[in-house]
């Protein structure tokens, strides 16, 4: 009874906005026969931004259609805004819900928003787009994502996803608009005043002034976002902060976004950290309000600093971050346990530093709080409550020390959900997800989902990439970490025969895994496609492609 009564609450608080979808979408539930639709358009084509997504929802049974990878951006094709605004048009008269990048739609991906060549009127006059397609679509659940561009900490970290001119001066001009947002919020030392006038004339102008005015237009566009959904032209907005510090220039633009759609309340609109699993949370939006359901979740995390860790690549604490997944996925945080639809814990070390899973040090030798953690986990499965893990301990990479103890106690295929991937809030917010969606879905299918991160987080990011990554410079050809080139055939080689040995070693006799696959869609190490079968390796296209 709980649960209906707070779902009930839900629907009248958005009652205005998703009034003339609601008759629709109660009948469809009713009628069994029926698949009930959803449109995906992702901010690229990456596995994790892309079919991984994807693929959790449709293991419900839902049809979920996305646009071909083609037509979508990946790292040198910025993407097909135009081309896609026809995909959607062409695909939206039998769809219960779309779950949309506006970046997208707006720049043709996420890299495309950072580096695209389109003027801000071109840009605005996509956004207006939206409000069309909403009058031509007034039934439709409709739920979209933008981001606020990253401020990355230097020309390496970018990952030549920016302007060429951020190899250079990529660390200046972070460290300039660190003291610009710091100036702003409490002030600048005397120390400090000299070195920001230091950094203006340091910097080309040229470049800064193209660095900027890039932000100007990304900055507009989400105010144009957010005033359409004032306009009732989405049932949900949510702008998401790609990598980002507590000062940096993302730190000030979400600032006042944030208070650009303050009137709009969380139930319509939220900026919050992250941006890779903003797509995973809004397709578990859209589930949940056409199952007119709000999961409950108890989050409890490791023993130390805990919620109130600021994990890499963030600017805020975890525990808000985590706050702010639950409320976009449609679902609400409880006090306890016994109260919950999903147990989260959260693997986040004892003095709330985040560490990078390429360091030596994530060997898998037991840290401080590892069994601790680990106990946790042990008893609440052994209580019966579906349990998930946000393995944050390090970034870009699931904790080897904390696997082996799930390994050893049995527990890896009796969890609900796990995420190591990427930053700790790409990590949190799609196991959030998953794990909520996990409770309607059959055993086998929430294994599959779990045996997907652990070939990419564990065995892949953790251990495998990091081993090569070393070995680059043995293999034949040209090509580097980032650009793997002629070398990307060895190394796809290479990956699959430690893939290989590495579940023999950790994982149980799993028939799917007979045979393994590895791809490297974006001709670099950091991603790989990782695709196992019992059977010889075959093309593989896990969703339909219109």
């Amino acid at each position: 009874m709980r649960k209906q009564i707070v779902a009930l609450a839900a629907v009248f608080c958005t009652l205005a906005v998703t009034l003339t979808g609601m008759p629709e979408a109660a009948a469809h539930h009713k009628n069994e026969q029926k698949v009930e639709k959803i449109l995906y358009i992702p901010h690229d084509n990456r596995p994790i931004s892309d079919k991984q997504t994807a693929e959790v929802i449709s293991k419900l049974g839902y049809e979920v259609v996305v646009p071909p990878d083609n037509m979508l951006g990946s790292r040198t094709d910025l993407g097909h805004p135009d081309e896609l605004w026809d995909w959607l048009k062409q695909n939206a008269q039998d769809a219960d819900a779309a779950v949309i990048s506006s970046d997208s739609m707006l720049y043709g991906s996420l890299v495309g928003s950072r580096k695209h060549e389109y003027s801000k009127k071109e840009v605005l006059e996509r956004a207006d787009r939206f409000q069309s397609f909403r009058k031509e679509h007034p039934k439709m659940e409709l739920y979209v994502f933008g981001s606020i561009m990253r401020t990355p900490r230097s020309g390496e970290a970018s990952g030549h996803e920016e302007p060429g001119y951020y190899r250079n001066y990529g660390a200046d001009i972070f460290r300039y608009t660190v003291l610009k947002d710091k100036e702003e919020m409490e002030g600048l030392t005397r120390r400090e005043k000299k070195e920001y006038d230091f950094l203006q004339r340091l910097i080309p102008k040229a470049s800064l002034a193209d660095w900027m005015g890039r932000r100007e237009k990304n900055f507009a566009a989400n105010e144009k976002m957010i005033d359409l959904t004032r306009k009732n032209a989405f049932n949900y907005f949510v702008l998401g902060r790609d990598d980002n510090a507590p000062y940096s220039q993302t730190h000030l633009e979400s600032r006042h976004l944030a208070a650009a759609g303050q009137d709009l309340g969380k139930t319509r609109f939220q900026a919050m950290a992250g941006i890779d699993e903003i797509g995973m949370l809004l397709l578990t939006r859209a589930v949940n309000d056409m199952r007119r359901d709000v999961p409950f979740v108890y989050v409890r995390y490791n023993w130390g600093k805990g919620e109130f860790t600021v994990p890499s690549y963030s600017d805020e604490k975890i525990g808000d971050s985590i706050a702010a997944a639950i409320t976009a996925a449609g679902g609400m945080q409880v006090k306890s346990p016994e109260k919950a639809d999903l147990v989260l814990t959260v693997n986040t070390n004892p003095n709330g530093k985040t560490y990078e899973a390429n360091d030596r040090a994530n060997d898998g030798t037991p840290r401080e709080g590892t069994k601790y953690f680990a106990d946790i986990v042990s008893d609440y499965v052994g209580k019966g409550y579906p349990v998930a893990i946000a393995d944050i301990a390090y970034a870009n990479g699931s904790d080897n020390a904390l696997m082996d103890e799930l390994r050893d106690r049995g527990l890896l295929f009796k969890l609900r959900a796990y995420a190591g991937w990427n930053t700790p809030t790409n990590s949190t917010g799609f196991v959030i997800g998953e794990g909520m969606m996990a409770e309607h879905m059959k055993d086998e299918a929430v294994d599959d989902l779990l045996l997907t991160r652990y070939l990419d987080d564990w065995a892949y990011q953790a251990n495998v990439r990091n081993t090569i990554a070393r070995q680059l410079t043995w293999l034949r050809g040209d090509g580097v970490y980032g650009s793997l080139d002629s070398k990307m055939g060895a190394v796809a080689t290479r990956s699959e025969r430690m893939l290989t040995r590495f579940v023999e070693e950790n994982l149980p006799p799993i028939d799917s895994l007979a045979y393994i696959e590895v791809r490297f869609p974006w001709n670099r190490m950091f991603e790989s496609d990782i695709i196992h079968t019992a059977d010889e390796p075959v093309d593989i296209s896990y969703f339909p492609k219109k």
